[in-house]
């Protein structure tokens, strides 16, 4: 699957992070989000959203061999991560994040809870992920 961003629609609105939060923490806490808007003011003056592309940047250099693939989503194994924060450092997309209370870095599993409830239409599935589902 394909999560297809675009930041020119992005209000600043936050109601993605909110979402992601409820969906995976049942708190209204941003925060514990997977996915984070960057206020880019006053230049250039836009929202950047950030969320993680499934790259697998991350499975190449965790230490622990904590993160995997599965169905073309990379996941962490909270047995193995030891929530170091190499990954978090390293994502070229600054797309992995901490919270003082989640033993594990938090990352984006593709839920589509997000897509879901964004007015804006900044978040959507990719038109093959469309085409597939329709199928």
């Amino acid at each position: 699957m394909k999560l297809e961003v675009d930041s020119a629609k992005c209000t600043g609105c936050s109601i993605c992070q909110l979402i992601c939060a409820l969906h995976h923490f049942k708190e209204n806490n941003p925060k514990k989000a997977a996915i984070r808007i960057a206020k880019k003011f006053p230049a250039p003056g836009l929202f950047e959203i950030r969320v993680c592309n499934q790259c697998g940047y991350c499975e190449d250099i965790c230490p622990q061999e904590a993160i995997y693939e599965e169905d073309e989503v990379y996941k962490i194994n909270r047995e193995k991560c030891t929530n170091c924060g190499i990954c978090v450092d390293e994502c070229p997309n600054n797309a992995l994040f901490t919270h003082r209370e989640v033993d594990v870095p938090i990352k984006c599993d593709l839920c589509g809870e997000c897509i879901e409830y964004c007015p804006s239409g900044a978040l959507s599935w990719s038109k093959d992920e469309k085409k597939e589902a329709v199928k």
